[in-house]
């Protein structure tokens, strides 16, 4: 009996130090990546590519098995658009635009479609979905004579919430692949389905600049009589669009609020494994 103890415990000794790849529990990854965002929304009511914005994330991946893990990630993004980039010649007049820093955090399940085991040559590479749930924080704001001015503050339309924060649900595919036993490489391409409709600022209707007497409101003005900067960016339908009458006629329609906004990030991420080694079964 002593025997077949002390012959396990040197089997078992030699395979831990050699490093077998049967006797290799890999147990979890931690990592970072780095990529491009993009927002749709608004803006950019057409679902193009043609302004993406650098994004960043460190994340931790806990593995239960071959084929499920839970990550928690954080992320810093940059997201913006223009109207001047539309086809669309209501949008390109409008003349709105945004820029806003993204930080996230967010708890998402990953399902490898393949049994994945770091370092074995059969099972080194999987696709995968993930689909989580997130909260970020957004603050957008535009140019104007070279100032930059947070829009979330301004009146740039009626009852605006004040709240720069939201919720996300990330929904994505990816692919990763075993580089060796510690270092696992991966890209994937998850896009955010938000409960905000004002990352852009742009929503619902323009407050208008006068009353029913055509007289300028008085918050849009300062106190030497002159446009301040509220009733400046909520329409710049003339100083950026060409247009020779402002659009920003009190209730009519500026963003298309039954749609929220939301922004994709394609990401390479670089992770290393967090593992552990067992006896190899005598089977």
């Amino acid at each position: 009996m002593k025997r077949t103890l002390l012959s396990l415990f040197v089997l078992c000794f030699v395979f831990t130090n050699t490093q077998a790849q049967d006797g290799y529990i890999q147990q979890g990854e931690f990592g970072f990546s780095i990529g491009g965002a993009h927002y749709f929304g608004d803006l950019n009511t057409r679902s193009g590519l043609n302004r993406p914005k650098p994004a960043l994330g460190l994340f931790f991946r806990k593995q239960f098995g071959n084929y499920v893990g839970l990550r928690v990630a954080g992320r810093f993004a940059q997201l913006g658009y223009d109207d001047l980039l539309s086809k669309n010649d209501y949008q390109h007049t409008r003349g709105l635009e945004f820029n806003s820093n993204i930080f996230e955090f967010g708890v998402q399940g990953d399902f490898n479609f393949f049994k994945y085991i770091p370092n074995d040559i059969n099972y080194s590479f999987t696709p995968y979905m993930t689909l989580g749930l997130g909260v970020f924080s957004f603050n957008p704001y535009a140019t104007y004579d070279g100032e930059k001015y947070y829009l979330n503050s301004l009146q740039t339309e009626e009852a605006k919430p004040l709240s720069t924060m939201a919720l996300c649900i990330p929904l994505g595919v990816g692919i990763k692949y075993s580089i060796n036993k510690k270092v696992n490489l991966s890209f994937e391409v998850t896009q955010r389905f938000t409960t905000t409709d004002y990352i852009d600022d742009v929503s619902t209707q323009y407050t208008g600049l006068t009353d029913a007497a055509g007289n300028i409101k008085p918050q849009f003005l300062e106190a030497n009589g002159q446009l301040n900067i509220d009733g400046i960016l909520q329409d710049r339908s003339v100083e950026r669009g060409g247009a020779i009458t402002p659009l920003g006629i009190s209730g009519r329609q500026r963003g298309w609020s039954k749609q929220k906004d939301q922004y994709v990030i394609a990401e390479i991420g670089v992770s290393f494994n967090i593992g552990s080694y067992r006896c190899p079964s005598a089977n």
